[in-house]
């Protein structure tokens, strides 16, 4: 079966000015400077969309995702512990386990919004762990299923 083709390039970044279109004007120019942050901070990352929010993709995985709404912006680094590990430079700023909300009269500064993005690659590049899978029983050496003869 052939698996649908993926999207280029230049069409997440189209799907992308598409969306940020839609968004008043000041939130645009926060969420365009941020955006322009992230893509420097990693160049390799693929634009587009990730649940349903304009995003940045590295090596087919979610690597942060940004949006406008009513009455703030955010950016998704999708990483509690990057978030954690940046608390401090995030004081000012409502924080979540996987959100950062500012108001876009006040952005991120693209120094911290570089920061985060960093972490967030070195994050993905890190070796997978290994679930920890319990060990398959072995075979008894008797597979009839009868109990064994006791003479």
């Amino acid at each position: 079966m052939k698996r649908p083709s993926r999207k280029t390039k230049s069409q997440g970044t189209r799907d992308v000015d598409a969306y940020l279109a839609t968004v008043p004007p000041e939130e645009r120019r926060a969420l365009q400077k941020l955006r322009t942050a992230i893509a420097a901070a990693a160049p390799r990352a693929e634009e587009g969309f990730s649940y349903g929010l304009p995003a940045f993709r590295l090596d087919g995985r979610p690597l942060v995702c940004y949006r406008a709404a009513a009455k703030h912006c955010s950016f998704f680094p999708m990483s509690p512990a990057v978030i954690r590990a940046h608390s401090s430079d995030l004081k000012g700023y409502d924080t979540a386990k996987g959100t950062i909300r500012f108001q876009a009269e006040k952005p991120l500064p693209v120094a911290l919004v570089r920061r985060l993005v960093l972490a967030r690659v070195a994050e993905l590049e890190q070796p997978r762990a290994r679930s920890r899978s319990r060990p398959q029983p072995t075979k008894s050496r008797r597979s009839t299923g009868r109990k064994p003869d006791r003479t």
